[in-house]
């Protein structure tokens, strides 16, 4: 079960305290109402990742890693108009962990920040670069941003 909330950024305070930097490619092979299919390369790791409809800030969730060669070829046959890149930073803040998303391409310059929780009563202290939450707007879903023209 994934339960995470996802926020826009006002600044880029959140820079000097990311501890690692990732570049991922990601893509999909399915997304419809009720499931959607991923495949996303993270540096030298790949995984499959499949995620069903949610409520709330929960959905359910599978992910497997796979084999870097097979997640290219995979990518490369069924992800051709559904691919993303970005950068993700990892930010630890007040016992949570941030990751922050660079958008390369088309989306570039949009910025978001996902925090996963354990419980969806979880408390969680927002950061100072938070502006805005978005967890439920489907403009922000990487699926949906992956099939934006």
């Amino acid at each position: 079960m994934e339960i995470e909330r996802k926020f826009l950024l006002k600044n880029d305070s959140w820079k000097k305290i990311a501890s690692k930097s990732i570049h991922i490619k990601q893509g999909y092979i399915s997304t419809n109402p009720l499931s959607v299919v991923r495949i996303r390369i993270a540096d030298s790791k790949s995984f499959l990742t499949i995620k069903g409809k949610g409520s709330n800030i929960s959905r359910p969730e599978y992910e497997y890693e796979i084999p870097l060669q097979d997640a290219e070829e995979m990518y490369n046959l069924f992800c051709q108009h559904t691919g993303l890149a970005k950068t993700r930073h990892i930010v630890e803040y007040k016992g949570h962990i941030w990751e922050i998303d660079e958008f390369e391409g088309r989306h570039q310059g949009l910025i978001l920040a996902e925090v996963e929780m354990k419980s969806e009563d979880e408390e969680v202290i927002l950061p100072e670069w938070i502006e805005k939450e978005v967890t439920g707007d489907p403009r922000y879903y990487n699926s949906n941003l992956a099939k934006a023209d």
